[in-house]
C-alpha cells in the first residue's frame, strides 16, 4: 500500500509578544473609545456619589462632566507619556493614577480625608504590584518590549 510523502510544513512566522485579533482600524478606534467611556462612567459615577440620592441638578451634571474629562485627559496622557518610561516609572504613573481617581471617588461618600488616603493607598499598592510585576516581567530595563 502506497503512501503520500508528508507535504513540507508551512513557513513559520516570527513570533510576536502580542497577539493581534483586531485590525488597525479597531485599535484607532479602541485607543480614543476606551478613555471616553471611561471617562463618562467615572464622571457617571462620581456624580452619582456626590449628590447622594437628591436630585439631578445642572451642578451635578457639570460636575460630573468635568471629571469625565479630567479623568479622559489623564489617562490619554498617561498612555502616551508611560511607554516612554522604564518599567518602575511605568508602573508607577499607572499607581499613582488609579490611587488618585480612587482616592476622589471615595472622597465623594463623605469618609474622611485619613480614610480616603487609606483606602487610596491600599488600591495603590495593589496596582503597583501587578503593574510592577507586568511591566517587570514582559519588558527588558529600558522598557523594551522583553524576547520570548
Amino acid at each position: 500500500m502506497a503512501h503520500a510523502a508528508p507535504a513540507s510544513p508551512a513557513p513559520r512566522t516570527p513570533r510576536t509578544n502580542e497577539t493581534d485579533v483586531f485590525d488597525a482600524r479597531t485599535h484607532a478606534i479602541a485607543r480614543w473609545a476606551v478613555p471616553v467611556v471611561g471617562g463618562l462612567i467615572y464622571g457617571y459615577w462620581a456624580a452619582a456619589i456626590n449628590r447622594s440620592g437628591g436630585p439631578i441638578t445642572g451642578w451635578n451634571i457639570l460636575f460630573g462632566f468635568v471629571c469625565a474629562i479630567v479623568v479622559a485627559a489623564f489617562y490619554i496622557g498617561i498612555r502616551m507619556l508611560a511607554p516612554l518610561m522604564r518599567r518602575e516609572l511605568h508602573a508607577l504613573l499607572w499607581t499613582a493614577f488609579a490611587g488618585i481617581t480612587f482616592g476622589f471617588l471615595y472622597s465623594q461618600t463623605g469618609a474622611t480625608v485619613l480614610r480616603s488616603t487609606v483606602m487610596a493607598l491600599a488600591v495603590a499598592a495593589g496596582v503597583f504590584a501587578v503593574a510592577f510585576y507586568r511591566y517587570y516581567t514582559h519588558e527588558d530595563a529600558e522598557g523594551h518590549p522583553a524576547p520570548h
